[in-house]
C-alpha cells in the first residue's frame, strides 16, 4: 500500500502482535482463585514504566480503588492511554506519568484537567501523542483481533491525525485514502465492573463501553468489582459476561470502587467530592494535600470508604 501521509507523533507502544499472541498462549486457562486486595494486585502486576489503560469514559465505572493503590505504591514512569477523567487525573497529580497517548483528560463540566496542564507544561510528561476517542478504542480492537493495525475513516483531514502516529494509505481495493491505526497492546488493563466471580468472569450492567476490547488488548488484566459472587450466579446469565476468566489476572472486591465516580443502577457520582477535587487540583500544594488526605494517609480502599463516610455513601445509593 502506498503511504500518503504519516502523523508526526511518536508511537509510544509498538504493536508486536506476534509476541502478544505468544504471551496470551502462556496465560493459564484453569479455574484459579484470583481474588486479592488492591495492594496485592498492584504490587504483583504493575511495574515502573508499564503502559496502562483504564476503562470507561468520564466518571462512569472508573477503577478508582486500583488507581489509588498505584498512587499509594508510587509506580512511576508510566505510559498511559489518556482516555479517562478522574482516575488519570490522580496519576497525573502524583507525577507518575511519563508518556501519554491522549484523547481527552478533563473534568467534564469543570473544564480541562489542571494536573494535565501542569504535567505537560513542566516537562514531566515527556511525550504526548494525539488521538480521537474512537481511535484509541479501535486501537484496542485491533489488538484484540490480533492484527497490527485497523483501517478506519476517523481523523482523516484533521490536525488530530497530523499529531498522531497514524498513517493514511491508498486503499488497495478502492484507491481512496484510508487511515490506519496501530494496535495498542497494554501491559496492564484496569476495569471496574458490577460483579465478578473468584476466577475473573465479569459482568457489567448498563453501558459496557470498550471493556471487551480493552480486556483482550491487555497482557495483564486487573478487575475490581462491586461484589464477588459465586460462579453459579454468573452462569445463570452467561450472555452478560463481558470479560471471561481466562483474560483476568486479579480480581479485587471493591464496593464503591468507582467513587467519586458512578456505577449504573448502583450509585450516583459524588458531585460534592468531585468539586472538592477540582478546587484542590488548581494548585500544586492543595493537590498534594488532597492526595495526602484521601490516598497516602489511608491504608487501603476500606479505610478510604470510612473516611468518606457510610452515611454519604448510602446517600449516593438513594440519589
Amino acid at each position: 500500500m502506498q503511504v500518503i501521509q504519516s502523523g508526526v507523533g511518536e508511537l509510544i507502544q509498538t504493536p508486536d502482535i506476534n509476541a502478544f499472541r505468544e504471551w496470551n498462549r502462556e496465560k493459564p486457562t484453569a479455574l484459579i482463585d484470583k481474588t486479592m486486595t488492591e495492594a496485592q494486585a498492584i504490587d504483583r502486576f504493575v511495574n515502573d514504566g508499564d503502559y496502562i489503560g483504564t476503562e470507561l469514559y468520564g466518571t462512569v465505572r472508573c477503577p478508582m480503588s486500583l488507581v489509588y493503590e498505584i498512587v499509594r505504591q508510587g509506580k512511576k514512569d508510566l505510559r498511559i492511554a489518556g482516555q479517562g477523567v478522574l482516575e488519570l487525573d490522580m496519576l497525573l497529580a502524583a507525577h507518575l506519568v511519563k508518556a501519554l497517548d491522549i484523547t481527552y483528560i478533563g473534568l467534564e463540566v469543570y473544564g480541562v484537567s489542571n494536573c494535565l496542564r501542569r504535567e505537560v507544561e513542566s516537562g514531566r510528561i515527556e511525550r504526548v501523542v494525539d488521538w480521537s476517542n474512537a481511535a484509541i478504542a479501535w486501537r484496542f480492537k485491533a489488538a484484540a483481533m490480533g492484527v497490527p493495525f485497523i483501517p478506519v475513516r476517523s481523523m482523516l483531514g484533521t490536525d488530530t491525525l497530523k499529531y498522531s502516529a497514524a498513517k493514511v494509505v491508498e486503499c488497495p481495493f478502492t484507491g481512496e485514502p484510508i487511515c490506519l491505526l496501530p494496535a495498542l497492546i497494554l501491559d496492564v488493563g484496569l476495569i471496574h465492573v458490577h460483579r465478578a466471580d473468584q476466577y475473573g468472569n465479569a459482568q457489567i450492567d448498563g453501558i459496557s463501553g470498550f471493556a471487551a476490547e480493552l480486556a483482550r488488548a491487555s497482557k495483564r488484566l486487573l478487575i475490581s468489582a462491586e461484589e464477588i459472587v459465586d460462579t453459579e450466579t454468573i452462569r445463570s446469565q452467561p450472555d452478560r459476561t463481558t470479560i471471561p476468566y481466562y483474560l483476568v489476572d486479579a480480581v479485587v472486591e471493591a464496593p464503591f470502587g468507582s467513587h467519586p465516580g458512578e456505577m449504573c443502577y448502583a450509585y450516583m457520582r459524588d458531585e460534592a467530592h468531585i468539586r472538592e477535587w477540582v478546587e484542590a487540583s488548581k494548585k500544586e500544594r492543595s493537590t498534594r494535600e488532597y492526595l495526602d488526605k484521601y490516598i497516602y494517609s489511608v491504608a487501603d480502599h476500606h479505610s478510604y470508604l470510612e473516611l468518606v463516610g457510610q452515611d454519604r455513601l448510602e446517600e449516593l445509593r438513594r440519589e
